[in-house]
């Protein structure tokens, strides 16, 4: 007896020996369905091995100890802390009191029973061959069994004395030296021995030196300090490892967060506590919901389902051109007995036979090129596996969906060869064709859906999946009426030469071949017009909403940290680009000279601008009370508010990172392009230039409150109107310097809504004329009124004119020049906007191309295999032999310009609705910003969210590359065919 398994084992081993016999569309289909199949497995593996295990991590992290206790710098009190310490507050209410902050004594919250090592870390500039490194310093005993992990050893030795020094590779490689080489600090005159190389197993690309603890960063430290020089920064934790098996528990850090220390142990983070013991969690509760991935999901779905439907649409005229190579062989299991599903079964496994070969090699290719790429992959990742993580569920799901696939693409195909006589089987006669009439309705109804689904989603809901979900079934939708916006195309060919109205006639008679092609077209143009639409239209929105540090073709150059290095800084520009006019730069320091731009540090202060009381923002002014200012005011006082001059907020330039006062000269107003002779002729009287006119004190021209009406001066007076001071106008600028002993003091009083402690010192000024850019700087003060002011000032940098841009070439080797001083240096070289995505859409074309031509090819082959008794009977009848290429040409040629066609129609829509769904958006936070009064002041603008169509991307896609792929048939044909016999009955 006769089962379905002998029928389709049958059926399967003609497949398998068809698929031989024509091993070129076996290839390509094999390829088609292995490619993405080799990629997801690749990437799979990749992911996983790379994904640490906790007990990994924590290895890379802890290396051999139980734990590792940190300071929070929260001066040593009480706190509370999450199991895994990576959140944590102090213990207690500081609503009405100032926050903790200060350094804690770590090595007193260290249980008494338990060994410890210090792992400290801090930078500081190397010397290497190229000139300086800044490099970041860790003294750590790595040879230590507690240090075991964290550092892997790659050759040498890690130090074993005060003079010796390891690195890592990322390092050697940067600096140029090697094991054996000696090393010196900047600043330092001792000098170290490299003794071995090492690697961070999470941070391959970490340039890092090691030494033992208080080797190299303390006597460095010591010697910066004494030269006045920023130091190393230094911070430090502890390795800590207790007797027992049972590590560093629960209870034992807790009492270490009583002693001001957080603490990350390894027995707590492989076995946490419940919520309820965890004391921290009574104010913070932990988040319990699972994370929300339905969106993601969502997505995914959608890719992995167009991906697979453009592979179904590629490979399916494949199998079609399969089962009419071997209609002849599917008449014989016909006339010996076979019925439809025979036929059927015979066409599927095909598609069944070359799934499963695609599965098992793309699978295998995944494999075996992460195991041979693991060290490429590592060094990209920037981190080692863990281990090779192979997951055998997935491996199988991800190979199971080329065998889905293959299946899928192969169904059409099959039901149209099950369903032909088996007298027109073994003649080749085609036959009467007729649509489907259901497809064509279930069609419009999705693409009326979809773009319903897509018009709500940028209309009237937040959420983006409702365009990208609408936009893909309306994708769907026109996938399903290609056949008959074939037939409909069928109409235009009355008008046209002979071979083009062969062509178009015949692509439009045999829609079961054409409308596969003309789909997998479509879907992929889609896509690219789509992805080129939104591109576009982002680009013209960046290009808008670009704002430029500085004038086209000027340079700056900033150093806010180190002011030791600027005079070479500022000699290395000038030698190596194309400079016109030089403008240098000053900065004020309240302190040691060395303090940073950014504050901080030991003995550093601080200095601010005072307003005038009058010229205070409403929204921003909290006086004595903790309450929001701006709750005080309605909506409407509010939006009012956001645009009036006193909350407006200057930015955008170079200017914003430089300070508020700039010291300088009238050379850096010719830079910065500002033509205002009054300014020029201040700046040479010693008179600041205020680029903001709150920061304008009108009291100072003629001795006036803020507040009074203006009666003019020696100076011309500080004129108010409704928009502040006008441009113009003089008056003065207050500066409070406050001392490093009354920073705490002042952060307190800035609390409270007190005066802050401190000197105020008033500044002659005069404000700028309007219509002036100033690229971020607040204001200029002449070095003489800063001394006058007793101001202490540092190098911090210059402003550079340029006769022309500057080269890449001519940058690049500024860059390198910078790179030895081994500081923090800002190097600005205003470009103008460069938009990123040219590239990105040249792509995109080319791959809606490559695809094009190949869909396209796959029909015409299709097309050349189904008609070679037309072509026959052509060149029988005294057709010449271009004849046949021409019309080879043109059925390429339609097939392309169809889909490319539809498929641009298609594409807009979806780039269309992100567009609008992200204008809604940014209009409604917008018009939030402005009811609560933060939308910038009175440089605020409504956001600009265009919609711009790509079209030179639309130009290449309609016009070159069906005419590319034209040619391209046309030339790869055979002007003749090869001589054979009608056949006949």
């Amino acid at each position: 007896m006769k089962t379905w398994y002998h029928s389709w084992r049958a059926a399967i081993r003609i497949a398998r020996r068809d698929a031989w016999r024509f091993k070129g569309r076996s290839f390509l289909v094999l390829a088609m369905l292995a490619l993405p199949i080799l990629g997801v497995s690749a990437a799979d593996l990749t992911l996983r091995s790379a994904e640490l295990s906790p007990a990994q991590s924590l290895e890379r992290d802890l290396g051999g100890a139980d734990a590792r206790v940190n300071d929070p710098s929260l001066g040593g009190v009480a706190l509370l802390q999450d199991p895994k310490g990576d959140t944590y507050a102090p213990e207690g209410n500081y609503d009405d009191r100032p926050w903790p902050d200060g350094e804690t004594d770590v090595e007193a919250a260290i249980p008494a029973n338990a060994k410890s090592i210090i792992d400290a870390e801090g930078r500081a500039k190397l010397k290497t061959t190229h000139g300086l490194l800044n490099t970041q310093i860790r003294e750590l005993k790595a040879s230590d069994p507690m240090a075991e992990g964290i550092m892997r050893l790659d050759r040498g030795h890690f130090p074993r004395k005060a003079d010796e020094v390891a690195a890592t590779n990322a390092f050697l490689e940067s600096s140029g030296l090697r094991v054996g080489s000696e090393l010196t600090a900047h600043g330092l005159d001792a000098t170290y021995r490299i003794v071995g190389a090492y690697e961070l197993p999470n941070s391959l690309g970490d340039a890092q030196v090691n030494a033992l603890p208080g080797a190299l960063l303390a006597p460095l430290d010591k010697a910066l300090a004494a030269a006045e020089l920023p130091g190393t920064q230094t911070s430090a934790t502890y390795l800590v490892s207790v007797p027992g098996d049972a590590g560093f528990t629960w209870n034992m850090v807790k009492e270490s967060n009583k002693k001001g220390v957080t603490v990350v142990s390894r027995a707590v983070t492989l076995n946490p506590p419940a919520d309820s013991d965890v004391p921290y969690y009574e104010e913070n509760p932990p988040y319990g919901g699972s994370s929300d991935n339905t969106t993601e999901l969502a997505i995914l779905s959608t890719v992995v389902g167009l991906a697979m439907l453009e592979i179904c649409l590629l490979a399916g005229p494949a199998f079609a051109v399969g089962a009419r190579r071997s209609r002849r062989q599917l008449g014989l299991v016909g006339a010996n007995g076979g019925d439809r599903h025979h036929i059927r079964a015979i066409v599927l496994s095909g598609g069944l036979v070359i799934g499963a070969v695609a599965a098992v090699v793309g699978t295998a290719l995944g494999i075996g090129l992460t195991f041979a790429l693991q060290p490429v992959l590592e060094d990209w990742l920037g981190k080692r596996f863990g281990d090779f993580d192979m997951r055998p569920l997935e491996l199988i799901g991800i190979a199971l969906i080329a065998v889905v696939t293959g299946l899928l693409a192969a169904i059409v195909p099959a039901v149209t060869a099950s369903r032909q006589s088996v007298v027109a089987s073994l003649t080749g006669r085609r036959g009467v064709r007729r649509s489907s009439r259901v497809l064509p309705i279930l069609g419009l109804t999705a693409v009326v859906v979809g773009a319903g689904i897509a018009l709500y989603g940028s209309t009237v809901s937040d959420q983006v999946a409702f365009v990208g979900g609408g936009s893909a079934l309306a994708e769907l939708g026109v996938v399903a009426l290609t056949p008959a916006l074939v037939g409909l195309f069928g109409r235009i060919g009355r008008w046209l030469p002979l071979s083009p109205r062969l062509a178009l006639r015949d692509a439009v008679r045999n829609r079961g071949r054409t409308a596969p092609a003309v789909a997998a077209v479509l879907a992929a143009v889609a896509g690219t017009v789509a992805v080129a639409t939104y591109t576009s239209s982002s680009e013209a929105q960046e290009r808008a909403e670009y704002k430029a540090s500085l004038p086209y073709g000027a340079v700056a150059i900033l150093s806010p940290e180190s002011a030791a290095d600027v005079p070479s800084m500022r000699d290395d520009v000038q030698k190596l680009l194309p400079t016109e006019v030089r403008a240098d730069v000053d900065r004020v320091v309240v302190g040691k000279r060395n303090c940073s731009a950014y504050g901080g540090g030991d003995d550093c202060g601080r200095y601010e601008i005072v307003l005038p009381k009058a010229h205070e923002c409403p929204l921003w002014s909290y006086g004595n009370t903790d309450e929001d200012p701006a709750s005080k005011f309605s909506k409407a006082e509010r939006r009012k508010l956001a645009k009036d001059w006193r909350c407006s907020e200057q930015g955008g330039g170079v200017g914003d990172g430089a300070g508020e006062i700039l010291i300088g000269d009238e050379k850096l107003l010719k830079v910065l392009k500002i033509k205002d002779p009054a300014a020029d002729k201040a700046l040479a009287n010693g008179q600041a230039v205020s680029f903001r006119n709150r920061n304008i004190n009108p009291a100072g021209a003629d001795g006036q409150d803020a507040g009074a009406p203006s009666k003019g001066g020696a100076r011309g007076g500080a004129v108010l109107s409704k928009d502040g001071p006008k441009a113009g106008s003089e008056g003065t600028i207050d500066v409070r310097v406050i001392s490093a002993a009354d920073t705490a003091a002042a952060d307190a009083a800035s609390m409270e809504g007190k005066e802050p402690p401190g000197t105020v010192t008033s500044i002659p000024a005069r404000q700028i004329t309007g219509g002036q850019k100033a690229y971020g700087v607040t204001m200029i003060v002449p070095p003489d009124a800063a001394r006058k002011a007793g101001f202490t000032t540092v190098p911090l940098g210059a402003f550079f004119s340029t006769e022309r841009l500057p080269s890449d070439a001519q940058e690049q080797k500024l860059n390198s020049e910078l790179a030895k001083t081994g500081g923090d240096v800002w190097l600005t070289v205003e470009k103008g906007f460069t938009p990123e995505n040219s590239t990105t859409l040249l792509a995109l074309a080319v791959f809606a191309g490559l695809i094009t031509i190949g869909a396209a090819g796959i029909a015409t082959g299709l097309a050349q295999a189904d008609a070679e008794a037309d072509l026959k009977t052509l060149a029988a009848v005294g057709a010449p032999p271009r004849v046949r290429k021409a019309l080879s040409g043109f059925q390429c040629g339609v097939v392309a310009a169809m889909g490319v066609l539809l498929g641009s129609a298609s594409g807009i829509l979806p780039a269309i609705g992100l567009r609008f769904t992200e204008r809604r958006a940014q209009d409604q936070m917008y018009a939030e910003m402005l009811d609560e009064g933060w939308a910038g002041g009175s440089e605020a603008t409504a956001p600009f969210v265009p919609v711009v169509i790509p079209w030179e991307t639309l130009g290449v896609l309609l016009v070159v590359v069906p005419l590319g792929a034209a040619v391209l048939a046309a030339v790869v044909t055979r002007s003749r065919g090869a001589l054979a016999r009608r056949a006949a009955i």
